[in-house]
Order: structure tokens, then sequence, then C-alpha cells
């Protein structure tokens, strides 16, 4: 029961949490905090390099620490990392030279634009998470190398429709259980870091955190399908290696594990199907609820120009309304608040402190020295892969813009992208090299950590971050990855 009312508690900070960064973004009556038309794009400001520093410094403490905590866990600073509080804190440390820096210079617009992006990128993730936390899917099939494609190659096409984190929340531990009579088993949870945490969310905003971002900043809902080509051939690049793997694999196994396999084979049932309702709510919210459609409603100032927002937070609480935190659906999942809390907590730092970097990459686009298509992907994927590939989607469409701004007439730009000034081949590399190359590293997108801190709580041993690197990603991905630069980008 204490268990019980703590989460409710911390699921009501997290709302608070949400609301706060509204009022946050919502200027007083009669104290503008922008501008005096605040929906216009605000002139790009002129930062001293400096200003990028607490930007690097708060990504490269987040990739050491995690390094630290999966490495060495019973270290002091394993330990502290374990903290969401000090997380936070971490998080607004590094946030706060920038927020200094801004008003030094009196400049608001920038802060105010970002604390918008992060208060509609996090409501998403949280609602994506608590709804896909009620479903659960319980039975045991039988682990063969065709059952697990069928498993990833499902989990690829839902990560479109429920993201990356409520595809792998949903169906991570229906495949751990189903290989968990095997004894050659820790490729499988990787792979399914490779496809259904990364790769498979790119044909809608609501699939990778990036691409809702990119939405957000004005990418039209369904230009990500475009990608569809690219899409079917990575993945069909990567379930190939998988199935001559797990095949391999299978044969390795045991006359008594197999024996064992069948035996507790046991049909998928899935309970909490109501809340597939809500994600149809979430998913018709990011649809139709645009900035277009709220100006066109009078809508696009106040607080109503939060309105999908808030039906998105709506269809989690009546997610929580039909599978409480009681209910058998989420304590068959080990559902907890603590995932969302670390992503909300770091993030509310990423959006702050990579200003300086998106307006100094937007002003100087064109002296970086990225200009070309194949660039623009293995650039925004590297950084993907050692940062967050949801603030390195956003780095480097800033690139691009000025790359494109500072050449009028040397790019052609398609009229759905014209009011971004962005090319479809820029926004393509951008797009899958962000999307694509986060599953590089453990901590290159949010679902890969947890997916792993799951998949160790059931036995299997996941290699260190390291491990991870040299063993699967790079002999893997990077094959793959060359593959799609020759036959798109070159």
């Amino acid at each position: 029961m204490a268990k019980l009312k703590t989460q409710y508690l911390v699921g009501i900070i997290v709302i608070l949490l949400l609301t706060a960064s509204l009022f946050l973004v919502w200027p007083a009556q009669g104290a503008p905090l922008l501008s005096e038309e605040p929906n216009e794009p605000h002139t790009t400001l002129a930062l001293p390099l400096w200003s990028i520093v607490p930007f690097i410094g708060l990504l490269l403490t987040i990739g050491v620490m995690s390094f630290t905590a999966a490495n060495f866990p019973h270290s002091r600073l394993g330990h502290m990392w374990e903290s969401n509080r000090n997380k936070l804190i971490i998080a607004l440390l590094w946030a706060l030279p920038v927020i200094v820096l801004l008003a030094t210079l009196e400049e608001w617009t920038p802060l105010q634009h970002s604390l918008e992006e992060y208060f509609s990128f996090i409501a998403l993730l949280f609602a994506l998470f608590v709804i896909s936390g009620g479903i659960y899917l319980e039975g045991d099939l039988k682990a063969t190398p065709a059952v697990n494609i069928a498993f990833l190659s499902i989990g690829a096409v839902l990560a479109n429709f429920i993201g990356t984190t409520g595809a792998s929340v949903l169906l991570i531990r229906p495949l751990l259980r189903t290989n968990s009579e095997r004894q050659h088993t820790v490729h499988i949870p990787v792979f399914f870091i490779f496809i259904v945490s990364n790769i498979g969310g790119c044909l809608l905003p609501i699939g990778d955190p990036p691409l809702f971002l990119g939405y957000l900043k004005g990418v039209p809902f369904f230009w990500t399908l475009k990608l569809v080509v690219e899409w079917l051939v990575a993945l069909a690049l990567v379930l190939a290696i998988f199935f001559v793997w797990d095949t391999l694999s299978y044969k390795k196994e045991s006359a008594y594990a197999l024996k064992l396999d069948t035996k507790f084979y046991r049909p998928l049932k899935m309970k909490g199907g109501l809340n597939f309702l809500w994600l149809a709510g979430v998913l018709l919210a990011v649809i139709f609820i645009t900035p277009n459609n709220l100006a066109a409603w009078g809508f696009d100032s106040g607080p109503l120009k939060f309105l999908r927002e808030y039906l998105m937070l709506i269809m989690a609480g009546m997610s929580l309304l039909t599978s409480p935190l009681s209910a058998e659906t989420r304590r068959e999942n080990n559902f907890t608040f603590a995932p969302i809390l670390e992503v909300a907590y770091l993030f509310i730092g990423i959006f702050i402190a990579m200003i300086p970097a998106l307006e100094i990459l937007k002003a100087n686009g064109a002296s970086i020295g990225v200009t070309e298509t194949w660039q623009f992907f293995w650039a925004s994927g590297g950084l993907s892969s050692v940062l967050d590939n949801a603030p390195t989607y956003l780095t480097f469409l800033s690139l691009a813009q000025g790359l494109t701004s500072a050449n009028p007439g040397v790019y052609q730009i398609p009229a759905d992208l014209a009011h971004l000034e962005v090319t479809t081949e820029f926004l393509t590399a951008i797009s899958l090299g962000s999307v694509f190359m986060g599953a590089n590293t453990y901590i290159g997108n949010g679902p890969n950590f947890m997916v792993k801190a799951i998949a160790d709580e059931w036995g299997y041993k996941m290699p260190d971050f390291f491990t991870y690197i040299y063993k699967y990603s790079l002999p893997i991905l990077i094959p793959v990855f060359i593959v799609i630069t020759l036959i798109f980008f070159i």
C-alpha cells in the first residue's frame, strides 16, 4: 500500500512538472515575455562559442555517469546516478549558465520556445509510457528464430504508432519470457534495441523523439512516410543478420532447453486492451491538432495553444483510471514512474542547455563544413550514438537551415519544406541518421537503457557499454549504415 501511494504521489509530481512547464512559457497578462508578435520566428542570436560548454558538459556528464553506473554499479558515482533527484540537480546546474546568459542579454524568446517544445515532448512520452504500461501480453511462445523475427517485425511497425518507448515497454517482456528457457539469448534483447527501440520508429513523428521535435518545428506530419524505402532496407538487412545469428544460436541449444521451451508453451493473450483506445486518442491529437489548425480555431495564443498536450495527458489519465497502478496489467509489467521521471529530469536540462548550440549552428551553418547529404547522415548519426538523438536532430536541422539560408538559390527546397528552409535530401539524412544511429550505444536513445535494465532483471547477461559497441553495433550496424549510405546518399 505504501508503494502504491508513493507511485500515485510520483505521478502527481510528474503532472505538476508538466503543468509548471506551461506556466513558465505563458507570460503574465500585460508583461509579454517575447516580442510583440510571439508567433513570428525570432532573430538568431549572436552568442559566444563558449556558451555551448554547458550543453557539451551536460551530455558528457550523462554519458560518463551512465557508463560508470553500468560498469561500476557499487561505486559512489554509480550509486549517485541511481537517484533521479541527483539527475535533476545535475541537469539544472548545467542549464543555469544558459539561463543567466539569456537573462543578461534580455533575450527570452529562445528560452520560451525551448520550454514549449519540452512541454510537448515530455507530454507525448509521458502519455505513451503510461498508456502502454497498462497493456500486458501474457504467454510463452516457442522460442524459434521465426517467432523472434515476428516479435521484432511487429515491434518495428508498432513503434511508429505508439512510439519506440511504447513498443519497447509493451513487447520486451513477452519476448524475454518466450526465450527464457533458451541459454544462448544475449543477442536477442540487443537486436530488440536495434530494431524496436530505434530503427523501427522512423515513419511517423510519434515513432521517435527526434521526429516529434521535427514535427513541432514544422515538418509535416506525414512527411516521414517518404522514408519507407530506407526503413524497409535497413530493417531487412538487420533482420536478416538477426535470423542467421539466432538460427545458429538455436542450433546450439541443448535438447533439455528445447524440451522446456515446448513444455512451457502458452499462447499469447492480451490484457488491458482498452488502452489502445487511449493510444488512438494520442495519435489523433498529434495528427489533427497542428499549429495551423490551432491558428484557424483561434487557439494559437494563451493556454489553449497547448490543447494537443492537454488531450494527450487526459488520455494518460484515462489509462490510469481504467488500468490503475493496482491493476494486474501494471503489476505484471512492474510499472513505475521512475523511467519517465529520468527522461523528464534530464531533458529539462538538455532543452535549456542546447539553446546556444542551436543558435550558433543556425547562424554559422555555412562555415561548419558539413555540406553533403552523406555528411549530414553520418554527422547527425555519429552524435546521436554518443549523445541523445533528440537534441542532435535539432542541432543538425538548425545547421541545415543555416547552410541553405546562407546560400540562396544553391539548394532546391520543395514547397512542403519551404517554411523550414531545408532540402528533402538534408532532412532525410538527418532524420535517418538520428533515428537509426541512436542504436549504436546504450545512451543513444531513451528506450535503450530501459530495455537493458529490464533484460538484466530477467536474468539476461546484457553486454556492458563497451562490449555492446565492439561486439554488436560496430560489426552489425555500421556495415548496414554504410550500405544505406551507398544506396541512398552517394
